[in-house]
């Protein structure tokens, strides 16, 4: 509109002048001079409206994009009719090219069957924004980032293709421990959820090495309904990498490659690391799971209830002080909670890493977590929200060493304290004079991130002397289809320097066949990731010795509640296609016309 209108103006100016000022005392009639300058004031707009290419009518609405879900969570349960017609829906509408989402975007044709192993909405928005089109959006509903979908362009709307509701019941997380002792017991907690139409009575096994060592039975779950179930039992396995399951049963059960949920274990003959509380408590509780998980530290726990009565942490089996001590002193990684001179001088009990935690008799009061100092751990402590996490009972004169990890001020207080240090020689040694950690894992979310970055920072540092015997090693417990696999580095990859390691796969039940991946650690980094592999169970093959890697059925087949709904969606600016002055041939016509018309009615009324 605004092209229209500057052209308008200028081209009555134009014409004004020259027919009011250059044909002033002309002897023709006004009426006349007032037509000529009409004529020549059309000829003006049009020639102004060419030079700004003026728009020629109203901006059309560009056709839809029309994109279609290609997650493989269509074919949960086994039926595709409603992924056929979804597909036909799809075809029906495309006018152009139809596009697949999923795991990726592409502009190709729908295919058969859909596989992609992620339901992501993300590139298709950025995309959509980048063409300014209206999108049709056509899904099962279940998307990872919905809320993307509000950044599609103005126009665009959802079509849920509806199905079925189905009674299923799987396997939603496990988690258990990355290393353990032969014949030690652990804890395994398994989260199962139910499918849309719930689930009846079944049960829950969980095997080692393919044989079972514990069965327990679950009740019916509503529709989607999630239940959490904590399992104890004893590990009896051939050191080495072995896997650990859990398989649900229920009757009625219509999707069965999400029943089972593996991971792998380290079985190993000793502990990689001994922990020796004097006063148990909950910061000596949430340590150990760091140490068996986030580092994978085969560990063992043992609680004084009494002087000289020792037991066993998870069975409570009693042990003599005896066998406490000698575990101590073979451990390549002691720690020492409450009296760390139960045993003499800690320094002597053991020839190993040690961990010194000394909760304070008599606290000075709350001190606040403020810092991370520079130090061995620091990269790990980077980004933790300090003025968010509770305070801790600390006394600070007790923490002393070659480098500061933890700094804490009373009350708020400018002055800052360590209440972490360390020294690297003769060997390693991190003292923690503070207590009350366990409150930021109780507190959850970040929180509790910050507790297993300080404590799994803490342990890495002092296991480093004692690091994997493998170049590298699966880095996740459960490995989904779809998902990229991390991979970390271990004492058989030359750390100061870039490294390459070749890892060998070969999977378990399938033809003969083997794959060969290179691992790049650059520099010091000590994690590196590969394409994803597809479900199964494939033995790992790296210089320093075997590995187990486990990739669990895609997340596409779990249950999963709809998080978006037919309607329209987005409110982004679209653009659309506005024919042009220029492209059109009537503007040039009526303009030569105009310029001939009043030049004849100029030579008509003895004008030049």
């Amino acid at each position: 509109m605004v092209p229209w209108i500057i052209a308008v103006a200028l081209g009555v100016v134009a014409a004004a002048i020259l027919y009011g000022w250059r044909e002033r005392g002309r002897t023709a009639r006004y009426g006349s001079l007032a037509a000529l300058g009409a004529l020549r004031a059309t000829a003006f707009v049009l020639l102004f409206a060419l030079l700004l290419d003026a728009p020629a009518g109203r901006r059309r609405a560009p056709a839809p994009i029309i994109a279609l879900d290609a997650s493989a969570s269509w074919l949960r349960g086994g039926g595709d009719v409603p992924w056929r017609a979804a597909r036909e829906r799809a075809r029906r509408l495309a006018s152009d090219s139809l596009w697949l989402f999923g795991d990726s975007l592409r502009a190709v044709g729908a295919p058969d069957m859909p596989s992609d192993a992620a339901s992501r909405g993300t590139p298709l928005a950025e995309r959509a924004l980048a063409s300014g089109r209206p999108v049709v959006v056509i899904t099962d509903g279940e998307l990872e980032d919905a809320a993307a979908l509000r950044e599609l362009p103005s126009g665009s709307r959802v079509e849920v293709t509806d199905r079925p509701p189905q009674r299923d019941l799987a396997v939603l997380s496990l988690e258990a421990p990355r290393s353990v002792v032969s014949a030690d017991t652990i804890e395994v907690a398994i989260t199962v959820r139910a499918g849309s139409a719930g689930s009846r009575p079944g049960s829950l096994t969980v095997a080692v090495a393919g044989r079972a060592a514990a069965t327990i039975p679950l009740d019916s779950l509503a529709p989607r309904a999630e239940r959490r179930q904590s399992v104890r039992l004893a590990v009896v396995a051939a050191e080495g990498p072995t896997s650990l399951a859990a398989v649900v049963v229920a009757p009625d059960d219509t999707e069965r490659r999400n029943d089972t949920l593996a991971v792998a274990l380290d079985v190993r003959r000793a502990a990689g690391a001994v922990l020796v509380s004097t006063s148990p408590d909950f910061d000596s509780r949430f340590i150990v799971p760091v140490l068996r998980g986030a580092v994978a530290l085969p560990t063992r726990a043992y609680l004084r209830i009494a002087p000289g009565m020792w037991r066993v942490d998870g069975t409570l089996a009693a042990v003599s002080e005896a066998e406490v001590r000698r575990a101590v002193r073979e451990a390549p990684l002691a720690i020492f909670h409450g009296d760390t001179a139960i045993f003499g001088s800690p320094r002597s009990a053991t020839t190993g890493a040690l961990a010194l935690i000394a909760p304070p008799s008599d606290s000075t009061g709350e001190w606040y977590p403020v810092a991370a100092p520079a130090s061995p751990i620091a990269a790990a402590l980077a980004g933790i929200a300090w003025d968010s996490l509770p305070p801790l009972e600390a006394r600070p004169s007790q923490a002393r060493g070659d480098w500061e990890g933890l700094a804490a001020a009373r009350a708020r207080e400018p002055d800052h304290q360590p209440v972490i240090a360390g020294s690297e020689r003769p060997r390693r040694v991190v003292t923690i004079a503070a207590s009350g950690f366990w409150r930021w894992q109780f507190r959850g979310g970040a929180s509790a991130d910050a507790f297993a970055a300080l404590w799994g920072s803490i342990f890495d540092w002092l296991s480093a002397e004692r690091m994997d015997a493998r170049a590298a090693f699966p880095a996740e417990g459960v490995v989904r289809a779809g998902d990229r696999i991390r991979w970390r580095r271990g004492a058989g990859s030359a750390a100061a320097a870039e490294s390459t390691v070749v890892v060998t796969l070969k999977r378990r039940g399938a033809p003969a066949s083997v794959d060969t991946i290179s691992l790049r650690f650059p520099g010091a980094a000590n994690v590196a990731d590969s394409d994803p592999m597809p479900t199964g169970v494939y033995d790992v093959g790296v210089p320093g010795g075997p590995a187990l890697l486990v990739v669990a059925a895609s997340r596409e087949l779990l249950p999963q509640s709809a998080t978006v709904r037919s309607g329209s969606v987005g409110g982004a600016a679209r653009q659309g296609d506005q024919p042009r002055l220029r492209d059109r041939g009537w503007p040039y016509v009526v303009m030569l016309l105009a310029l001939c018309i009043e030049w004849l009615a100029r030579r008509r009324l003895g004008l030049r």
